[in-house]
């Protein structure tokens, strides 16, 4: 069958539903060319500049009085010093002993958080370590806490981008980039030197390069049939022209990406599967859209080596960040002649090394596993959306708030009025979903799947977990809610259909009265964020203005 009849009867087949016959240039059907776009390539200026205002707001509520409160919260005690001893050895480093750390976590949330020490300066009073910046000296605190608030308000940059893509809405982009600054959790660790944010950056770095793959995948098969293309011939045939220029060079970014996320916390293995299957339904997707005959076959075929290689590709980066453990002698494990009593350390050359990583790998296992210590701020997973037990990071009764008692508190509190909107949102993800068969809502549901459901697993044994746990579940739980958005602002038409509204008029009223219902939406939240402010960043208030937030009582106190 040649392309040209290849059209005419997708041609056919559309008049028959009632869609447009025609389809413009290139002789591709109209529904083919509708299911195969995507957003324009060209420059918005419009987009980028209400892009760079959230940003702004994001940048200054995460900027503002970083180096307060002074001294080291929560697991800044041990991030803070790891990332230092990984600027200043190369390995995470116990001055108090004068000896390499034994440490669970990969490194590379440590050494972002020691490049922001490099930068801006570290003091450690209990240890005599006052170091200038190499750039500039400030308060010790900017130093190890300005990593986390670059990684914040880059991932506010980028969902808004990557949300504008989904939803070709710069509004709804916009709304989405909105929600993730003006959310108390995101905001604390934002300004907090943990590793969480980080491992949220990276794999929402990896889903925008995943999406930016599918555009462009889609891209190459539209170009294709334009230029005269048979889907259905067999072999080479039937296939886009090869060459490195049409490598998936996002897809290969992507394992870079995630090799990142893993080298923060192992947790982002995860998605490792979950964002591999994604990037294999799209492309029997985009074979489907094309009329390749056995889209399934020839996307296995065609894809599964690239997988494989951005696997290949993701192992040798997290590998890469460990460089200052393996070409060095200080790092724990290290060197087997000095833990002479524990067994499998070996000191053959560039093998040994490996060997002892492994052992490390397994030794740091093992403590995750067995991680059942009770903890006062410990939660369940079937808590966090509901906000059942959030942590506090910092407290003190101390400061002048003009009152005869004061509390200072910073809470990692996602703003209410937003979490307590996840789980109806998800739910209407799921109906809308089903309904609209809309890869976007099946893209957040896996992905969301794989940020969340694992931790539902380990509670099963009673590992001690936290809430932050979801950190990098939060941007697909934002996701969820502006989709939702989305679909009470515009008619009900799936993307990639070629089906035209029935009634322009009500569709723009719909518009309207959606638009005014995402900017209320939006509005309630900023204001909700407003109101719990002072506890996400420590202010001093009266005691009662701080109990008048503790609107759970017990549990969040």
């Amino acid at each position: 069958m040649t392309s040209a009849s290849t059209a005419q009867s997708a041609n056919e087949a559309g008049s028959e539903q009632g869609t447009p016959p025609t389809g413009g240039d290139g002789g591709i059907p109209a529904v083919v060319r509708r299911r195969l776009a995507t957003v324009e390539a060209r420059l918005d200026v419009n987009s980028w500049l209400a892009t760079a205002a959230v940003v702004v707001i994001a940048a200054v509520l995460r900027l503002l009085d970083l180096s307060r409160p002074a001294g080291k919260i929560f697991d800044e005690i041990y991030y803070a010093r790891d990332g230092y001893g990984l600027i200043d050895k190369g390995v995470e480093w116990n001055y108090k002993d004068n000896g390499p750390s034994y440490v669970v976590h990969p490194p590379l949330g440590k050494w972002l958080i020691g490049l922001g020490e490099w930068a801006f300066g570290y003091a450690d009073a209990e240890h005599n370590i006052t170091v200038p910046g190499h750039l500039m000296t400030t308060a010790p605190e900017f130093g190890w806490r300005i990593s986390a608030a670059v990684a914040g308000i880059l991932s506010v940059l980028m969902l808004t981008r990557i949300a504008r893509r989904m939803f070709r809405s710069t509004t709804l982009g916009c709304a989405a980039g909105l929600l993730l600054a003006l959310d108390g959790f995101h905001l604390v660790l934002s300004r907090t030197a943990l590793l969480d944010i980080f491992l949220l950056l990276f794999v929402l770095a990896a889903f925008g390069a995943l999406v930016l793959d599918r555009d462009s995948r889609r891209r190459r098969w539209a170009r294709a049939l334009e230029g005269g293309l048979d889907p259905t011939a067999v072999g080479p045939a039937g296939r886009p022209a090869g060459g490195w220029r049409t490598w998936p060079w996002w897809r290969l970014a992507a394992g870079v990406l995630l090799g990142c996320a893993v080298a923060v916390k192992w947790s982002a293995l995860y998605f490792v599967p979950a964002f591999g299957l994604l990037a294999l339904l799209w492309e029997v997707g985009v074979r489907r859209s094309a009329g390749v005959r056995r889209p399934w076959r020839d996307a296995l075929l065609d894809e599964l080596p690239w997988l494989v290689l951005a696997g290949v590709i993701m192992v040798v980066t997290y590998v890469a960040t460990w460089s200052g453990w393996l070409l060095g002698d200080d790092g724990y494990y290290r060197l087997a002649e000095r833990y002479p009593n524990t067994p499998g350390l070996s000191d053959t050359p560039v093998i040994g090394a490996l060997n002892n990583l492994f052992q490390y790998h397994k030794a740091a296992f093992d403590f995750h596993t067995g991680l059942e210590t009770p903890h006062k701020y410990q939660s369940w997973p079937w808590q966090w959306l509901l906000l059942g037990r959030p942590v506090a990071f910092y407290w003190s009764n101390s400061g002048g708030c003009g009152a005869a008692s004061c509390a200072s508190e910073i809470l990692l509190l996602g703003t209410p009025l937003l979490w307590w909107s996840f789980l109806p949102a998800l739910a209407a993800l799921v109906w809308l979903g089903i309904a609209r068969r809309d890869w976007r809502a099946g893209a957040i549901l896996l992905s969301l799947a794989a940020g969340l459901l694992p931790w539902f697993w380990f509670a099963l044994d009673g590992r001690t977990m936290f809430s932050f746990y979801a950190a990098p579940a939060l941007p697909f739980l934002v996701l969820a809610v502006v989709y939702v958005l989305g679909a009470i602002a515009t008619p009900s038409t799936p993307e990639g259909t070629a089906e035209a509204p029935a009634d322009p008029g009500r569709s723009a009223d719909r518009r309207l009265v959606g638009g005014v219902i995402v900017g209320a939406y939006v509005l309630l939240v900023a204001l909700c964020f407003a109101y719990f402010h002072p506890i996400f960043v420590g202010n001093s208030l009266p005691y009662e203005d701080w109990s008048g937030r503790m609107w759970l009582d017990g549990r969040w106190i």
